[in-house]
């Protein structure tokens, strides 16, 4: 097949290139000339892009300080201190500088000025004996200047003490007058101004200057092997930088940055030999580092450390957050959310191309030929396409992906990988983890977010991948339209090329569609990305516009999920989270050790309410960004999605609303299950129950799990395991909800929570077909006024924060509207309220039957007629007409034998069953509580999936 974005056959083969033999394997170091002289035209601080551009900044000659922007010094008080002699008592002097709006200190001894007088004469020497061609520059600055340069020592009336200070403040003031002594290496060291002193979303100037930095120090499994950095060590000279939520070193010439130390709640200054093993040294410790770094003097230890401890104490992250989280509440933050991935696909497409320094993205798994926007007629709006387009304009794209255990998952993030990597070096591509080195072999990093420009994030349950494209409609079919077809649609069913109650149309004549030609095109899903993953998963997913399943013969399954775009202060959160795995992975992996793999900084919250763009349709609302991590992932353990999960079941006063792809919960004493969110379910349910108040939970979630699998034949072990785990959580044993529920409301329970998974059905070549519709999302909405979306599934894995790596949102509404709630006048968030509407609109119907009244969530007459009464039906109807499975006439293999060998009424008279289906309202079906209720759905102990950890599954 030929190649569909440019890259050499080669490249796209997958039994091919290594991937240690990368296509480019450097950085391609060039600044347009727009960018250059933006550098040298800035005067209210530099760009942002001066931090991927470092070596060109060095080569370009670049200054340091901001050209034709004054500096201002002060020498603003002395200090006294006793010299090595312990004769001489010395003074200290505090100078005060001002560049722009930068404001910061250092402080000198009189020997300090005494050298930068000689340096600054011995370079003015050079230039006059010998005149190269290099010193061009610095001799037209030196033109510029002055005969005589100011005079160090003075009169002798200023020599004494109480005008010595008035003295050097002048001569460093006339100094700074001159650019070529303003810009000499000298004196840019005696003010402590390095490449990023000035750069606005680094933040204030903080704290800068060379130090000689110790090795090692890394708390990191296999980086400090029993211990051997105490004894085997190196002392390098770095240029240290302290920002206001990071500090760092690089290069004496400034052209790399050799390590970041993000401040986090262990953070801490420890200064002295007990701490260092050295004399002046200061050990800088967070989650993942001891860093430990020498001075020059007794009082420089303690100044530095002083300095660092200031400029780290106005950081939010030096603090444990609610929910035990990273990141504080962001007020006032602009925020949206998105139903299904077509609107968010298209709004991340668009803020894709709004992007003008960098696109961070981590998934689980990424397809680089999935189009964002549909149907495509081009590639434009292809993904790989889309970050080529924006390398190329200078962009960094980073993206961070789970590198899977080839042999139990089939997404092929090798492909993904290479695909991407050989598109420009602008783009670079880590996996993690490494499962031998790392002995991570279970868990997995799940989440999916994407940061641009650490302005704009995204975060969500939706992978950039095949199959996860959808909207409201859920299509069974894509056959492609013919123009009547498009024209005039008819009947209830919206699918792309068929509708319920008429003739198909007929399929486009291309059985394949050709990438490079998409001219005329109408499918929404092209190739792999038209999808049944139960009836048969991905495979060779390095050719990616062949179909999976044959679309004329299996329906696809239909994805429902959630996602969230979050602004400002949040989006810098979900970006430093990007930034510390980044940068983790960075040092965990030998290979991305070199020049090609960066380190990032993250952008200080000072600037984060300056928005290059928004997208449209956002509001305002208050907003923490939330994570689970652990050491393997991240460097750090963190379970905050969990605990803002439990505080806002416990907290809730008329609903939850829960959907997820997994419902799996409800801890055993540490057995089996850990995570607390179904025993808080039924604690809030008895508290409503002891108080006499209606309260309601709805529980959605998929009617199979998703593993491929006929489940006519039991499903096989994996998604038997599953439902194990789910039923248990469900219905089955004496720690499942319904069993503890049932003890004290006996038949009540049916009042408080109802448990439901999602259907649909259309027609196919003729022919009555149905599919689940697939649930991946992982939301959680409470009454009418805050909501949570994330990549979380209700299981351990995703909750307790030492297994897989997750994030999610926690978005609380600010303002009110008027709303209705339990038959009463209420005061609603109307973020929330506009989700769950949209939500319970879709599910029950009341989307095409305007008679469904989705206002009040609680009334009896929405929970038992609109919800229940619809759900019972539906089933009733689906069991009737396609024989569905699962089924709650199932109880056992036998019955499951017996009922596979029935006959359909959709095959034995299909114009009754479109009778019958006419009947159908919305998606719900209530889940089958009582399949396969009499089997042992774990998997057989000689069985690799009976093998596997219990742990594995929940």
């Amino acid at each position: 097949m030929a190649s569909p974005d440019g890259i050499e056959p080669a490249a796209q083969s997958s039994t091919v290139q290594n991937l240690d033999t990368r296509r480019f394997s450097h950085d391609i170091h060039d600044m347009s000339p727009d960018e250059r002289d933006g550098l040298m035209s800035s005067s209210d601080g530099r760009p942002f892009y001066v931090v991927h551009h470092l070596p060109e900044v060095k080569d370009e000659g670049v200054p340091f300080l901001m050209p034709g922007i004054p500096i201002s010094c002060r020498v603003d008080n002395t200090e006294k201190y006793t010299t090595r002699s312990k004769v001489h008592v010395g003074t200290l002097y505090t100078v005060k500088l001002t560049h722009g709006h930068f404001h910061w200190a250092v402080k000198r001894k009189y020997k300090h000025f005494q050298e930068l007088h000689r340096d600054l004469y011995k370079h003015k020497m050079m230039l006059h004996l010998l005149p190269l061609g290099r010193f061009a520059k610095e001799r037209q600055q030196l033109r510029a200047m002055s005969e005589e340069m100011p005079s160090l020592h003075g009169t002798d009336r200023t020599r004494r003490s109480s005008s010595k200070m008035k003295h050097l403040e002048e001569y460093l003031n006339g100094l700074l007058e001159n650019s070529f002594c303003r810009n000499d290496h000298s004196m840019l060291e005696f003010l402590s101004v390095g490449v990023l002193s000035f750069v606005n979303d680094l933040g204030p100037k903080g704290l800068e200057g060379p130090i000689f930095k110790r090795s090692g120090g890394h708390r990191i499994q296999g980086l400090n092997c029993i211990g051997h950095h105490q004894f085997c060590f190196r002392w390098s000279r770095r240029w240290l930088v302290v920002k206001d939520s990071f500090l760092m070193y690089m290069n004496r010439d400034y052209s790399r940055i050799n390590f970041v130390l993000l401040f986090d709640p262990e953070f801490k200054v420890k200064v002295g030999r007990a701490y260092t093993d050295t004399r002046y040294g200061v050990c800088i410790e967070n989650f993942t580092r001891s860093l430990i770094i020498r001075c020059s003097s007794y009082r420089q230890i303690h100044w530095w450390s002083h300095e660092i401890n200031r400029l780290a104490d106005t950081s939010d992250f030096l603090k444990v957050q609610r929910f035990e989280g990273f990141a504080p509440p962001r007020e006032n933050t602009l925020t949206k959310w998105y139903v299904n991935g077509s609107g968010y696909f298209a709004d991340l497409a668009d803020a894709l191309e709004q992007a003008k320094e960098e696109i961070f993205i981590t998934d689980w798994w990424l397809s680089p030929e999935v189009f964002l926007k549909r149907p495509a007629t081009d590639n434009y709006w292809r993904l790989d396409e889309i970050l080529k387009r924006k390398a190329e304009q200078g962009v960094k794209v980073c993206v961070l992906l789970y590198k899977e255990m080839e042999m139990a998952l089939g997404i092929n993030s090798e492909h993904s990988k290479r695909t991407l990597m050989n598109m420009h070096p602008n783009i670079k591509v880590m996996r993690h983890p490494d499962h031998v080195s790392s002995v991570v072999f279970m868990w997995a990093h799940h989440e999916k977010t994407v940061a641009i420009d650490q302005t704009v994030a995204f975060v969500g349950g939706v992978d950039l991948a095949f199959g996860r494209w959808d909207d409201s409609q859920y299509r069974l079919t894509d056959l492609g339209l013919t123009e009547t077809a498009k024209e005039e649609p008819k009947g209830d069913a919206v699918d792309n090329g068929v509708s319920d109650g008429s003739k198909p149309s007929e399929p486009d004549k291309q059985a394949e569609q050709d990438p490079d030609d998409l001219t005329g095109n109408t499918k929404l899903w092209l190739g792999k990305d038209y999808s049944n993953f139960i009836r048969k998963d991905w495979v060779q997913l390095d050719k990616p516009f062949e179909d999976n399943v044959d679309r004329t013969q299996v329906p696809r399954m239909p994805w429902r999920d959630f996602s969230a775009a979050v602004h400002g202060s949040a989006a810098r959160d979900v970006a430093r989270h990007f930034i510390q795995r980044w940068n983790f992975t960075k040092i965990f992996k030998n290979k991305y050790k070199d020049e090609f793999y960066p380190y990032l900084l993250p952008k200080t919250h000072c600037t984060a309410d300056s928005l290059s763009f928004t997208v449209p349709g956002s509001s305002k609302a208050k907003v923490q960004v939330l994570r689970s991590a652990d050491h393997w992932s991240t460097g750090i353990n963190e379970c905050s999605i969990l605990n803002a999960y439990i505080h806002t079941i416990e907290n809730s006063e008329h609903y939850i609303y829960i959907e997820n792809q997994f419902f799996i919960s409800c801890a055993d004493d540490g057995k089996t299950i850990y995570n607390g969110i179904g025993d808080a379910i039924v604690n809030r349910i008895l508290r409503a129950h002891r108080e006499q108040k209606k309260y309601r939970v709805f529980v959605v979630v998929p009617l199979l799990p998703g593993f491929e699998g006929d489940i006519k034949t039991g499903g096989g072990n994996a998604i038997q395991a599953i439902l194990h785990f789910t039923y248990r959580t469900m219905c089955r044993g004496e720690h499942s909800i319904l069993a503890r529920l049932i003890e004290v409301l006996k038949d009540q329970w049916t009042e408080y929570i109802t448990l439901c998974g999602l259907r649909k059905h259309t027609q196919l070549s003729e022919s009555l077909v149905t599919e689940l519709i697939y649930v991946h999302s992982k939301t959680l909405i409470a009454d009418d006024r805050c909501y949570i979306i994330g990549s979380a599934n209700i299981n351990d894995r995703s909750m307790m924060g030492n297994r897989d790596s997750e994030m999610a949102v926690f978005v609380e509404d600010e303002d009110r509207v008027l709303s209705v709630m339990g038959g009463q006048e209420y005061q609603a968030g109307p973020l929330t309220l506009a989700l769950r509407k949209e939500c319970f609109s879709v599910l029950v119907g009341a989307s095409s039957d305007p008679s469904v009244n989705v206002d009040d969530p609680i009334s009896d007459e929405f929970f038992f007629l609109s919800w229940n009464a619809s759900a019972k039906l539906n089933a009733t109807i689906y069991d009737k007409v396609f024989k569905c499975l699962p089924d709650n006439a199932v109880h056992n293999m036998r019955q499951l034998k017996e009922h596979g060998s029935e006959e359909r009424l959709c095959d034995r008279d299909p114009e009754q069953a479109r009778v019958e289906l006419k009947a159908v309202r919305g998606l719900l079906v209530h889940f089958p509580l009582r399949f396969l209720c009499e089997e042992n759905l774990l998997p057989p102990l000689n069985t690799k999936e009976g093998m596997a950890p219990v742990g594995l599954w929940t």
